[in-house]
């Protein structure tokens, strides 16, 4: 049985400290870095999405005024 696993069959997860669930077992790097390119590229997205909104938004006001 591997480290982690109970005898039922059922993974548990078993970090001896804070630091270790940070370090992911050494994929802590590549784990939390894509979480967090996830994450700004979101809020790139609604960033965007936002400004696309407001250009519209603009623009229908501009061609009710005309």
């Amino acid at each position: 049985m591997d480290e982690g696993t109970s005898g039922a069959g059922k993974a548990q997860v078993n970090w001896a400290s804070v630091g270790h669930f940070w370090d992911m077992g050494g994929y802590g790097f590549y784990v939390w870095g894509s979480y967090g390119a996830a994450l700004v590229m979101i809020a790139v997205e609604i960033w965007m999405l936002r400004a696309r909104r407001r250009a519209a938004v603009a623009a229908l006001k501009q061609e009710r005024r005309t």
